[in-house]
């Protein structure tokens, strides 16, 4: 593949996000790389959908090799989320990326981000501000059931944006890419505990 007046050697992976990223450190490089970039994905992966995404989800396998990872998606209207369309323009998505990605390589980061989520508006330049922001608990996007008149059909599950800004904490992906128009870093732990108090839990759990 040529890219640039360059060639390069690219693989493809029948498999998830997170598996291409197994492949990549065992199979076609093996060894650990010094940093992952998964995406730019086409359309925000913000709020509780992050468990679904394959953008997200190969950083955070890659995250839990000891590999610093960032995982990159750029606002995009529904339509061309699953297009691979060349009429959505990536470069100053592409920008951004390789600013936060060249950080992640320099700076010695604290040992609980181990992940950083990069969202950035459709609309934004190159001198669009970047904000850090918490990961919103809201459903973004909700489920669509497929139609189908016999389960022996083949049907793809669906979704539709359900966001609700209004009542969203000014510090959230969410408010900070909608409603802000800024670009957010959301830093991710690969510690998925629950920051509850462990002593009025299990006082709970016990009574």
């Amino acid at each position: 593949m040529q890219v640039n007046d360059q060639e390069w050697s690219v693989f493809a992976v029948g498999g998830s996000p997170a598996q291409t990223v197994l492949h990549a450190v065992y199979e076609v490089m093996k060894r650990k790389p010094d940093l992952v970039v998964s995406g730019i994905n086409y359309g925000e992966n913000v709020g509780s959908g992050i468990t679904i995404s394959g953008t997200v989800g190969a950083a955070l396998e890659a995250a839990s090799l000891g590999i610093p990872a960032l995982a990159v998606s750029l606002e995009a209207d529904p339509k061309y989320h699953l297009s691979y369309s060349a009429d959505v323009n990536f470069s100053v998505a592409a920008g951004f990326t390789a600013l936060i990605a060249r950080l992640l390589l320099e700076k010695k980061f604290p040992a609980d981000v181990n992940v950083l989520k990069l969202e950035i508006p459709s609309d934004a330049t190159v001198d669009t501000p970047w904000q850090l922001t918490r990961v919103s608990r809201q459903r973004y996007y909700e489920p669509v059931a497929p139609e189908r008149a016999s389960w022996d059909l083949p049907a793809v599950m669906m979704y539709r944006e359900a966001a609700l800004l209004e009542r969203e904490a000014e510090d959230t992906d969410v408010y900070v890419l909608r409603k802000k128009r800024m670009i957010s870093v959301s830093p991710l732990s690969l510690d998925l505990t629950s920051r509850v108090d462990f002593d009025e839990l299990d006082r709970l759990m016990r009574t």
